[in-house]
């Protein structure tokens, strides 16, 4: 089995994640980034949408996880976007998440701080 990969970057989202009650009261903007393995070979000669994973609907998975919801930790809130997007499309064998939050509240200049989460898919129970 061929395993390709499908990435989005530069995912731009305004929300309310981080220790802070500030944080939960202003929000800031967060950068993600994902990568999906998936054997989408067949696409690669067939040209046909069936054979692919829809990235407008991969955007749309990562929209509703950092908008409508809301967590302390970065670490947790990419490990929400890996179980969404598992749940989004079978044929996804590995995510990749980074999460980027550049106006973190802390006492130095940064171009922002962040995670990267990386999962196979879970094994099936049973």
């Amino acid at each position: 089995m061929n395993e390709n990969k499908i990435f989005l970057e530069g995912l731009s989202f305004f929300a309310f994640h981080g220790l802070h009650d500030e944080e939960a009261k202003l929000g800031q903007r967060f950068i993600i980034d994902l990568t999906c393995w998936a054997d989408f070979e067949k696409a690669t000669v067939s040209d046909d949408y069936e054979d692919t994973i829809c990235y407008g609907t991969l955007a749309k998975t990562v929209e509703d996880v950092v908008t409508n919801s809301r967590f302390n930790l970065l670490e947790r809130l990419a490990g929400a976007i890996c179980d969404a997007v598992f749940a989004m499309d079978a044929r996804i064998s590995k995510i990749t998440v980074k999460v980027n939050k550049p106006s973190a509240p802390v006492p130095v200049h940064t171009g922002g701080f962040g995670v990267e989460v990386t999962r196979p898919r879970p094994a099936a129970n049973g």
